[in-house]
């Protein structure tokens, strides 16, 4: 079938398909149908930043003023439900990496976080990206059920079976959309007439840190001698942090240092960025309009005691005040932000992050990782979880042989972190605890009429026929 995106291509649909779809009965549906059916190509040539959607009154342009009369249309369980399962788990991973050396020496096999896969890469399948949705019912944490089956999402996709995994995953943290005032530092620019508006869900990302910080810096230590890079301050006259006596044993090469501040989140947010891209994929194979921008900075929206006053509790993060007085009221001038600011440890109950208060200091953090690695409950002790990865009998040669962190690498890391938390009095000292990448993604049923007044070809196929094929004869699952 040829489509022409001229004014008025949204009333061409695919009849065909919708029949198809609907004759199945409640198991089929036909906008999931088109979904499954889409081509990854096609998602990335037709992927654009749509930002107009149903329900907004006016966009002030001049003489290209648009005027609306539509009014907001929510995205349905079943739309958001895919949209959720785009940043969930997916199957199990593969431990396919070497862990001897051509001449049978060890090298680490062992420094995943997590078993089970997610649908974007993560720095050591840490993922230690979370995801809050924000809807006009109110603001969630999407996490993952305890008894999530990744198998689940194979075989037979129905909107029942996909509803109820979404829905698993969402924990009510807000009964309202959260929002701030329409002004700066807020909101940025122009999106204050667009961002967050009645009928729009938002994904928003917030990254643990602690957890990859405390095992990404032991994965580097596991270089042969001579090659394990040395942890320096460069906010502390770049003196050795914590680690004098490893570089004096020659267990760290003084030559190869790593500067904390330099190292920054040490990449761990890179997976909040990837899972991003797989939500505007998505937005575009359903057919929505979105995109993504600035969202709310960290302090307003994780509820930095600062702003608390003025914008109230936000998402309800417990902060931590750094407890080195010094550091952060004689050094405070030239101490780099965020050392000397209260750190953002997590959500109690929900997300915790490695550090004090949920510990008692750095040292039972790193222990508590090691045994969630290695202790009797730990991930390489658990033979059934790798049996879902490895052909019969190859997971318990696998769980008997890879080489796991040694006790020199651990009490190394030790000192580091140690350091860190003596020093400024927080941990991580040189980022946030919980980052903020400072975006977020919007998706939203588009204005079909702004886009045919203004432009040529102003949206794809999928949106053209977005609310024949999803919303058909009023059944929306």
């Amino acid at each position: 079938m040829t489509y022409s995106f001229e004014p008025g291509a949204a009333k061409t649909a695919s009849a065909e398909l919708v029949n198809r779809a609907t004759a199945g009965g409640p198991e089929r549906h036909a906008g999931l149908e088109r979904v499954l059916r889409y081509s990854l190509f096609d998602a990335l040539r037709h992927r654009r930043s749509r930002r107009i959607s149903r329900g907004i009154a006016m966009v002030g342009a001049g003489d290209l003023t648009y005027r609306s009369t539509e009014q907001p249309q929510p995205l349905t369980a079943l739309e958001e439900a895919l949209l959720i399962l785009a940043t969930g788990v997916t199957g199990m991973t593969m431990p396919d990496m070497p862990f001897k050396t051509e001449t049978g020496e060890d090298l680490v096999g062992s420094p995943m976080l997590e078993v089970l896969g997610r649908a974007a890469s993560s720095p050591d399948n840490a993922q230690g990206t979370h995801f809050f949705l924000i809807n006009d019912h109110g603001t969630y944490l999407l996490r993952r059920p305890k008894a999530i089956d990744p198998a689940a999402l194979h075989g037979d996709l129905t909107p029942a079976k996909l509803i109820a995994l979404a829905e698993a995953c969402k924990h009510r943290v807000l009964d309202k959309r959260l929002d701030f005032p329409r002004e700066y530092p807020c909101y940025f620019g122009r999106n204050r007439y667009v961002s967050n508006v009645p009928g729009s869900t938002i994904l928003f990302p917030v990254v643990d840190l602690t957890r990859q910080y405390i095992n990404g810096m032991m994965y580097l230590l596991t270089e042969p001698e001579g090659f394990r890079p040395t942890f320096i301050d460069d906010w502390n006259f770049y003196r050795p942090a914590g680690v004098s006596k490893w570089v004096k044993r020659k267990f760290l090469n003084k030559d190869l240092p790593i500067p904390l501040g330099v190292a920054g989140t040490f990449r761990i947010h890179v997976e909040a960025e990837l899972l991003v891209q797989n939500l505007l994929l998505m937005i575009q194979a359903m057919g929505l309009g979105g995109w993504v921008h600035a969202g709310f900075i960290s302090q307003i929206a994780l509820g930095h005691p600062d702003y608390r006053s003025k914008y109230g509790p936000g998402l309800g993060f417990r902060y931590e005040q750094p407890r080195n007085f010094l550091r952060r009221t004689l050094l405070r001038p030239i101490t780099p932000l965020p050392a000397w600011q209260p750190n953002p440890v997590g959500l109690d109950g929900l997300i915790e992050g490695m550090c004090p208060p949920y510990y008692p200091d750095m040292a039972a953090a790193v222990d508590a990782l090691i045994d969630a690695k290695y202790g009797p409950n730990g991930i390489y002790r658990d033979v059934a979880l790798f049996d879902r990865a490895f052909k019969p009998g190859k997971a318990k040669q696998f769980l008997d042989e890879v080489p796991h962190y040694k006790d020199d690498i651990v009490a190394c890391v030790k000192d580091v972190c140690n350091y860190i938390y003596d020093h400024y009095g927080r941990f991580p000292a040189h980022v946030d605890a919980m980052f903020v990448p400072g975006i977020w993604v919007q998706a939203h049923h588009l204005d079909l009429a702004y886009y045919d007044s203004l432009y040529k070809g102003g949206y794809s196929e999928t949106q053209a026929e977005h609310q024949c094929v999803w919303h058909a004869n009023g059944a929306e699952p």
